[in-house]
């Protein structure tokens, strides 16, 4: 693990200046629009004609409806986490050296399920869209926290998102 204190005041306030225009640009608020609508819909989901939907499928379906449900859950709950810190920096009530701490950071732990498992076949269809939407933006958000906070300052030189945010920024007097 790299000390955050080799980091120099230039690249360490290069990725500050970085995280902040994120955090203050349309993508950010657009994703956390998404992130957030994608959580209430899943629980509305889950709560309702899920719930009726997972108590028609077989025993095997049944376990599998339970496992995709409960990776869903912790993948949005994480990506909800994740957006909130962000936008918590952006309005000065975390300091980004904080937003940048292993606690805070979106990093998978868990295995990815595989597409045959027994039961899969038989989930409800509306749960499968949420699964693939949830899987979509949790990787989408994970790629963000690894460009904003990689350590060593690999993304700092020549980052594509960072290029691409300047560039925005300039030709839209941001």
């Amino acid at each position: 693990m790299t000390d955050k204190s080799q980091t120099s005041p230039i690249d360490a306030g290069f990725t500050v200046r970085r995280a902040m225009d994120f955090a203050k640009s349309e993508v950010f608020e657009r994703t956390f629009r998404e992130g957030m609508g994608l959580v209430e819909e899943s629980a509305a989901y889950l709560d309702g004609p899920g719930r009726a939907a997972s108590k028609r499928l077989s025993r095997a379906a049944a376990l599998a409806y339970a496992g995709e449900s409960m990776r869903l859950t912790t993948q949005l709950m994480q990506v909800a986490s994740w957006l909130l810190v962000q936008r918590a920096v952006r309005d000065g009530e975390i300091a980004f050296a904080e937003a940048a701490s292993a606690k805070y950071r979106l990093i998978s732990r868990e295995p990815k399920a595989s597409p045959g498992f027994a039961g899969s076949q038989e989930l409800p269809e509306a749960l499968k869209a949420l699964i693939a939407r949830g899987t979509a933006i949790y990787e989408r958000v994970r790629r963000l926290d690894e460009t904003m906070y990689s350590e060593g300052g690999e993304a700092t030189a020549g980052n594509g998102v960072s290029d691409q945010m300047a560039k925005l920024n300039a030709a839209f007097g941001r």
